[in-house]
């Protein structure tokens, strides 16, 4: 049996919600079902968090994080913000499938008001898998949230070693370790066997000083992603507004983009009350404003930075507070 952790190491709360990181495989094959191990047996599998922290568990949810929504969202928030304000606790990690971890680190990025860290983590292979990455990543990701240096740098997304911004961070690619790239600001650090090299703050506002909160009667606005391509009409914009969409974010061809039709049915959009940003379908590069299109005649915002599903996390936040394009536009610069 391992020792019990020494009183004087920090206190982490441990919120699961599932994922591939608590996968199981079914009768021999690739095949999985994601959150089949709860998060004590996780953690079982790992004594040697044992003395790094001294670790406080909740299952949160059991799910794919391609069955994350806002529901899920809003409780894990919650709870983390709960955990938070617990002076005994440093810091929370969440382990997360990764399909939508960008997303919903993102998301907490924007509501949790706490300089204290908090840690995303998830794993490619299912925790039967050879050489699961689940264990190193969830070891790695409480040596994170047990650190003082990781304080006020916002949320942040562990894995394969890497640590990184949830604001910056995108999966990349379907099946490999390495799927989560940080390619517009770069790293937040890197975490080799739990020892931490962290690398220069987050520049955008996030956590403590994030202007969102989210009350129990905040009512989240229903926002649309709509996919970009040569020869596209104006089908699917129409479909999301009369669907009662009140925002709408295109992932735009290029520099977010989109042809004429769809312009126009985005132009009217707007002029129906519904709030339209440009984002881009590239995967890097800043979309900028009155580039080839008059966003300032249109009304249209654009999404800077933010890829087409975290420019629709924001967009949604935003709209609790206001549905002025100017207004929203200045949240796209300040996030």
């Amino acid at each position: 049996m391992p020792s019990s952790p020494s009183p004087a190491l920090p206190c982490v709360r441990v919120l699961a919600t599932g994922g591939t990181i608590a996968g199981a495989q079914t009768g021999g094959s690739r095949g999985y079902q994601a959150g089949a191990f709860s998060i004590d047996a996780l953690v079982a599998a790992v004594p040697q968090l044992a003395t790094l922290a001294q670790l406080e568990v909740e299952q949160v949810a059991a799910i794919g994080s391609q069955d994350m929504d806002e529901a899920v969202w809003r409780r894990l928030a919650e709870r983390t913000a709960a955990a938070l304000a617990d002076p005994a606790v440093h810091g929370v990690v969440i382990t997360h499938g990764t399909d939508t971890m960008e997303e919903t680190g993102y998301f907490l990025n924007l509501v949790v008001r706490s300089e204290k860290p908090v840690v995303l983590v998830g794993a490619m292979r299912p925790a039967t898998e050879i050489s699961a990455d689940g264990p190193m990543n969830l070891y790695n990701a409480v040596a994170v949230a047990a650190h003082p240096a990781a304080r006020a740098r916002g949320v942040l997304i562990v894995a394969n070693d890497e640590i990184h911004f949830a604001r910056e961070v995108a999966k990349t690619n379907t099946t490999q370790l390495g799927t989560f790239k940080s390619t517009q600001r770069g790293l937040a650090g890197l975490v080799n066997a739990g020892r931490l090299h962290l690398y220069a703050p987050p520049a955008r506002r996030h956590t403590a000083e994030s202007e969102f909160i989210l009350g129990p009667d905040t009512v989240l606005p229903r926002v649309s992603i709509v996919y970009a391509y040569a020869g596209m009409g104006r089908e699917l914009i129409d479909a999301a507004v009369q669907s009662g969409a009140h925002g709408l974010v295109v992932a735009g061809v290029g520099d977010g983009n989109l042809p004429a039709t769809a312009l126009a049915a985005c132009a009217d959009a707007v002029r129906r009350g519904v709030a339209v940003v440009r984002s881009s379908r590239t995967g890097g590069g800043v979309v900028e404003r009155d580039i080839e299109i008059d966003d300032d005649r249109l009304g249209l915002i654009v999404a800077e930075e933010l890829n087409p599903q975290k420019a629709r996390v924001l967009l949604m936040l935003g709209l609790t507070r206001t549905a002025d394009p100017r207004a929203l536009q200045e949240m796209f610069f300040s996030y």
